[in-house]
């Protein structure tokens, strides 16, 4: 577990201090432009990254008036400095818009007292204004050195010692994620809040059949109105990339009649919802007295506000601000003068370093394109993603008359499959609507495997899934009924209700389940069909997927029950918690937990530990108890050992912290897998399900008037996602990356964010640079 530096890896940790070390040198931290959820993630990596490896580490408050003003508003930070903030909105330190600072005679004052303190490298988390600002400071870096020294405020001495130190870096915030980025800072908890809203909205919407219009932030980019909208099954979109064409009213009041003229039982959570931006044109889009005049519905409408801007930072955003901050830190401490300046991003599961000028030149081009009205060049321009998104939505929004659906005589299945997961009812609803919009005849397989047996099967339309994608749980019913005993049975049921394909959305025992399937194809000529399975999981355990649905929202309960567990603790002085997670042997909730939480310890199956650790572990929280910092946290995941078990744990670190700290336990147990998806499985689940029909189809459509019966692997598939991929794997290639006796992959891509936690916590431990992101000119959006 978190050992000493007697029991750490050799040469990774040693190799990363000799070559990288940051003796000597200063590290100022600023938080600039508007606030978002996760940045006081990133100002404690950033400090504790940099103290780990030797580095002095100021606070600059209020951004760069605080660098104008110098004085108390730089400060040096220390470890505790950031205790207890990761749970915290907005930043610590302060955030102001600087006019000072657009002119030289600012920079200049701002140059002068970062040399007083010898801050020679800057991080900046602030939005694309700040990063574009503080590249025109670190340019005119040296010239400003000597006008300093022409003024007499500092010798020639500095300016040789410094003249080509000052490197900056940049960890990109805002919640419009309208940046280069897979994802900026801030997004997720963003997508928190609006959903949060839409859902409370809906129980009033349910009551009295009203339409409702919100309007959410996003300037000029439409990420956060079209992620929302997917996630809330809004029933009509305004994008600033996408603005109405011609006849928009007919056609939007065509929508919402449909949609209320629906039994009322079935518009739980589509009808009368429309998610709104302002559209930066000429137009005045107003919908509300639209659909009043034209359609007499009663109308409310919703303006957000910066209400999306507040509020607690969720899981993601918490892991991705660390991620950022310590890369941070990493990269200024490889960085040259020759270096260019850069934006530490994410790329799928890899953080890397972006080109800042690329960046920047990107998002100028999109708002070019809108300004011409080039709308279809704005949405390629955003990426593969954003545009994905807007095509998805408009399947899933607007059905064709079914006298222009061409039919396919097809029908496709769908079944749950294993333990519920959050996010399982986005995907079924998903399915059923792309595949009806591609003319196949959709059934719905009710309780699992067993229910599939016993020929609990129905057709399911277009408006029988209305309202699913924030439901939480499973509709169909879910069970953990694997298919081998019932082979015979559910071969009758393939062949009576003429199934052409199968899709499978669940855990490990749906992996199980479809390999038993493939395997009966020699006995059952029925199973010879596409198969494809989408994971689901809290788990997150399924081969073959980096991520799986339900295990989002399930480690935002977590680190939601941890903020409450230790602010219980505000009024009581030196206490531990131990929490017991979820997830069978695969320890991704208590690993991601952990470092979402800010966990002193986190102990998980993948990584063996024993007396020895545990001892370490109750030492250093002993030690931690001495400072102002007097709360401990520690995460177990429920399978982690045999005998170190969470009573045997609890019960020596009580022992052993006698007269330090007392203890408390908590196991949280099945409320991981309840509750309302979060807007991440929600999006998930309806874009991969939308991905896997797809799949479907083509498979489908190569059999056309052949009677092709599907015997190949490639005809049987775990649909994943692998770093920025979302991949077809045929379950036979697969079985050689399972641990089949633990039930987990071999290989699990967030062990090497597990150093993280550790040096965040204040432990020794490696970190292998070679798994930090490099200098990557890599086309911007690309997923």
């Amino acid at each position: 577990m978190d050992a000493d530096d007697s029991r750490a890896p050799k040469g990774s940790l040693r190799k990363f201090l000799e070559h990288l070390s940051g003796a000597g040198k200063a590290i100022g931290v600023l938080t600039s432009g508007g606030d978002a959820q996760g940045m006081n993630a990133a100002v404690r990596a950033v400090v504790r990254m940099g103290i780990y490896v030797g580095a002095k580490v100021y606070f600059i408050y209020e951004g760069y008036q605080g660098m104008v003003d110098g004085g108390s508003n730089i400060a040096e930070a220390d470890w505790e400095s950031v205790s207890s903030i990761l749970q915290v909105g907005g930043t610590i330190i302060g955030s102001a818009r600087c006019q000072a600072f657009r002119t030289r005679e600012g920079r200049l004052k701002a140059a002068r007292n970062l040399l007083q303190r010898g801050i020679t490298n800057l991080c900046v988390i602030g939005g694309d204004g700040s990063l574009t600002g503080a590249n025109i400071f670190r340019k005119e870096w040296s010239g400003l050195l000597e006008e300093l020294a022409r003024n007499g405020q500092i010798d020639n001495e500095a300016v040789q010692k410094y003249a080509y130190s000052c490197v900056a870096w940049w960890v990109h915030r805002h919640i419009d994620n309208d940046f280069a980025h897979d994802m900026t800072i801030g997004t997720d908890s963003a997508l928190h809040r609006i959903i949060e809203v839409v859902d409370a909205i809906m129980t009033t919407a349910q009551s009295h059949q009203r339409t409702f219009v919100l309007e959410v932030m996003g300037r000029h980019c439409g990420y956060l109105a079209l992620v929302s909208a997917l996630a809330c099954g809004a029933d009509w979109v305004f994008l600033p990339e996408s603005p109405p064409e011609e006849g928009w009213e007919e056609q939007m009041c065509v929508k919402l009649s449909e949609v209320m003229r629906v039994p009322w039982p079935l518009i739980a959570g589509d009808a009368g919802c429309i998610a709104l931006i302002r559209i930066p044109t000429s137009e005045n889009i107003s919908p509300s007295p639209l659909v009043v005049t034209q359609l007499g519905y009663d109308t409310r409408v919703t303006i957000l506000g910066h209400v999306q801007r507040g509020g607690t930072p969720s899981a993601f955003d918490r892991i991705l601000a660390s991620r950022m901050g310590v890369e941070a830190v990493i990269a200024l401490l490889e960085a040259t003068p020759d270096t260019p300046a850069c934006v530490v991003s994410l790329n799928g599961n890899h953080a890397v370093r972006l080109p800042l000028m690329e960046c920047v030149q990107m998002t100028q081009d999109v708002q070019k394109a809108m300004d011409e009205r080039r709308f279809q060049d704005a949405v390629r321009l955003r990426g593969r993603s954003f545009a994905g998104n807007l095509n998805t939505y408009k399947r899933l929004a607007i059905k064709l008359p079914d006298d222009q659906i061409p039919k396919t005589n097809c029908n496709v299945a769908v079944i749950n499959v294993g333990a519920p997961a959050a996010g399982m009812n986005a995907a079924v609803r998903s399915a059923v609507r792309v595949g009806i919009a591609d003319g196949h005849r959709m059934l719905a397989i009710y309780d699992g495997f067993d229910g599939f047996a016993k020929g609990q099967i129905k057709e399911i339309g277009w408006t029988d899934v209305g309202g699913w994608t924030g439901q939480g749980g499973s509709i169909l019913g879910t069970k953990r009924v694997l298919p081998g005993k019932y082979l015979d049975e559910i071969a009758t049921q393939m062949r009576t209700h003429s199934i052409n394909a199968l899709l499978i959305i669940g855990g490990f025992e749906a992996y199980l389940g479809l390999l038993e399937l493939s395997a009966a194809r020699e006995k059952h000529e029925e199973f010879c069909v596409p198969m494809v399975m989408v994971p689901a999981t809290v788990s997150n355990n399924v081969p073959g997927s980096d991520f799986s649905i339900g295990a989002d929202t399930a480690l935002n309960t977590i680190t939601d029950t941890c903020d409450r567990i230790k602010q219980s603790a505000s009024g009581t002085k030196r206490r531990v918690f131990i929490i017991e997670t979820m997830g069978g042997y695969c320890g991704y909730l208590a690993n991601m937990g952990g470092l979402a939480a800010g966990a002193d310890a986190a102990y998980i199956f993948e990584e063996p530990f024993d007396i020895r650790d545990l001892q370490s572990n109750v030492e250093h929280l002993t030690e931690k108890m001495k400072t102002t910092i007097q709360r401990g946290l520690v995460l177990r995941n429920e399978s982690c050992s045999e005998n170190y078990t969470t009573d045997f744990i609890y019960q020596l670190y009580s022992e052993e912290g006698k007269g330090v700290f007392d203890c408390r336990k908590n196991v949280l147990g099945h409320m991981q897998q309840g509750g309302a998806p979060s807007p991440f499985d929600r999006n998930f689940g309806t874009k991969i399900s939308a991905r896997a029909m797809e799949w479907i189809t083509a498979k489908l459509k190569e059999a056309r008037g052949r009677g092709k019966k599907f015997t190949t692997d490639d005809s049987v598939c775990v649909l994943g996602i692998s770093k920025r991929n979302v991949i077809f794997q045929p379950v036979a290639e697969l079985k050689k990356q399972t641990d089949f006796e633990h039930r987990i992959p071999k290989e699990q891509w967030w062990l090497k964010l597990r150093p993280l936690m550790k040096i965040l916590a204040k432990y020794k431990a490696s970190y292998d640079v070679s798994d930090s992101g490099q200098l990557e000119h890599v086309q911007p959006w690309s997923v």
